[in-house]
This record gives structure tokens, C-alpha cells and sequence, in this order.
């Protein structure tokens, strides 16, 4: 019996193994969150340097002064140690002590350390474990709604990818190219099978995605002359597009536009947050995405009983 099959005659150890692997992704997630923004920061400012670098050697007229081009430009001097999502060793934020591996046991290491550094005694955030226990829960529910199949392998791999980006556009109001393009090309891949949409309808939903967000950002521009959403938006959208199919984009928007509006009316209530602050939509559509991918068929159906 291979593998597969005894996935598939065992759901708890299916379960188990889902869990499992959710939990130590979620591990993972947590250093795609904090160092992917770092690392687009640091090859902007390479870039920019090396623009100046072009504009010295040529002296051309269009050269920016000497001011403009420091206050552009990061006083500090990029390290020449290499930053990736693989090096350096994670380290603790306050004394730079180094995490050996045991201390870097999903939720249980936190647990067992009492939410501290073990050598400094800084607090942990509780942030940490909870991407971890987010990351399996979704997991864990893709497998039991999908099931020991190839859909529900492409669904968690997605739910994945919707959590680092949910969390990074929470914190930067950033959804980078190297997460929404990978998963609208894995979105249109799949569709060759076909999964979730076919060939067709995952071609038309990237175009049909980004072009509908587009063409609202351009309206919302010219009428208020403000930047109501970024690129990545339409991006993410374009993704949602290929992975699930042009069918699925309206239910999106609409999930996506409720809750990003109760939430954005509860932060202002609450908090008392200006309404000229920008709140990002990224995690609204990543939420959205998630549940039309599980549910949209049945809400779907509901919608058109209730409506039609």
C-alpha cells in the first residue's frame, strides 16, 4: 500500500499529518512575514544606489542634488552578511542570542519558555505561536472539507500563501509580487488538470481579477483623487482569479467588500481610528478567497435561492 492509499483509508492520520505539517509551515510563515519585507527594502535601496551610481559616473543634468539623493537613500550601509529566508540563524531581537532548534519547536517551545527569551528574558510575542496554531487550524479544515485529494492539497498549499500575505499587509500595507505571482501561476497550472477551474475559466479569471480592481482604482482616482488600493490588490485578485476560476470573482468582491467594511467601521468606532488612515484589503480578499474556495458552491446556491 503506497502512501496516497493510506492517507486515504486513514482520514485521522490524514488529519494528523496535515496538522502536523500546518503547524511546522506556520513556523516557517512566521520568517516569510517578518524578512520578505526586509529583503524587497534592501534590494529597493541596491537598486537606488546603483541609479546613483549610474548618475555620478555619467554626471548628467538630470543628476538629483546631493541632499535629495542622501534623503532618499538609507543613511545606514546595507550588511555584506547575506539576508535571505534561509540565513541568518533566527535570533532573538533584543541580546542577538542565537535559537538552536529545540527552541524553535512550534507553539510547544513558546509554551515551554513561558512566551521569554531564554537568555535575556525579553517577551515573546504571542504572535509567533498563534500564525503557528492559525496556519494548521486552516490547514486542518481544508483537509476535512476537501478531503485526501488533489484539490485539497492545492487548497492548503494556497491557505499558505493567503496567510503570509494576510499578515504582511497587515503590517506593511504590502503584498509583494513574490507571493501573489507564484500563486496566480500555481492557480493557472492546476487548472491544466483541471482542479478547481479549467484552462478557460482560470485564464479568464486572472485577466477578468486584476482588471476589475484596476478599473476601480482608476474610478475611485478620478473622482477623489486618492489612491484607494495598491497594485497588489489587483494581483491578489488575479490569483483568486486563475486558482478558482471568473465564476467565483463576484462572491469574492462581495465577501471581501462586506467584511472589509464592518471591520473597517468597527476599527473606527472602537478605536477611534481616523477614517484617513489606510486600511489594507488584502487580508479582506485573502478571507474571502479562503471561504469561496470551501464554500462558494453552497453559498452560491443559497444566494441564488434567497435572490432569484
Amino acid at each position: 500500500m503506497n502512501p496516497l492509499d493510506l492517507l486515504r483509508e486513514n482520514p485521522a492520520l490524514f488529519l494528523g499529518v496535515v496538522g502536523l505539517l500546518g503547524l511546522f509551515v506556520g513556523s516557517f510563515l512566521n520568517v516569510v512575514i517578518h524578512r520578505l519585507p526586509i529583503m524587497m527594502d534592501r534590494e529597493w535601496e541596491a537598486s537606488l544606489r546603483e541609479m546613483e551610481a549610474e548618475w555620478a559616473a555619467a554626471d548628467h543634468s538630470s543628476r538629483p542634488s546631493a541632499e535629495a539623493a542622501e534623503s532618499a537613500t538609507d543613511a545606514r550601509e546595507p550588511s555584506a552578511a547575506p539576508f535571505n529566508l534561509a540565513v541568518p540563524r533566527s535570533r532573538c531581537p533584543s541580546c542577538g542570542a542565537s535559537i538552536s532548534a529545540w527552541r524553535n519547536v512550534p507553539i510547544v517551545s513558546w509554551l515551554l519558555l513561558r512566551g521569554r527569551c531564554a537568555d535575556c528574558g525579553t517577551p515573546i510575542s504571542v504572535r509567533y505561536p498563534l500564525v503557528e496554531a492559525v496556519t494548521m487550524l486552516l490547514s486542518l479544515v481544508v483537509a476535512w472539507r476537501l478531503g485526501p485529494t488533489p484539490e485539497a492539497a492545492l487548497g492548503i498549499v494556497a491557505t499558505w500563501f493567503l496567510v503570509a500575505m494576510t499578515m504582511i499587509d497587515f503590517d506593511r500595507h504590502l503584498l509583494p509580487d513574490t507571493l501573489t505571482l507564484p500563486l496566480m501561476w500555481i492557480g493557472l497550472l492546476a487548472s491544466l488538470v483541471p482542479l478547481f477551474a479549467d484552462v478557460r475559466d482560470a485564464v479568464i479569471g486572472a485577466a477578468a481579477g486584476y482588471l476589475i480592481l484596476w478599473s476601480i482604482y482608476q474610478l475611485f482616482k478620478l473622482v477623489t483623487g486618492k489612491e484607494g488600493m495598491g497594485y497588489g490588490d489587483f494581483k491578489l485578485l488575479a490569483a483568486l482569479g486563475a486558482l478558482l476560476g471568473w465564476q467565483a470573482l463576484p462572491m469574492v468582491i462581495l465577501l471581501s467588500s462586506l467584511v472589509g467594511a464592518v471591520v473597517g467601521l468597527a476599527i473606527i468606532l472602537v478605536t477611534g481610528r481616523s477614517r484617513d488612515i489606510p486600511i489594507p484589503f488584502g487580508p479582506y480578499l485573502a478571507a474571502a478567497g479562503w471561504i469561496a474556495m470551501l464554500w462558494g458552491e453552497e453559498l452560491g446556491a443559497r444566494y441564488d435561492a434567497l435572490f432569484f
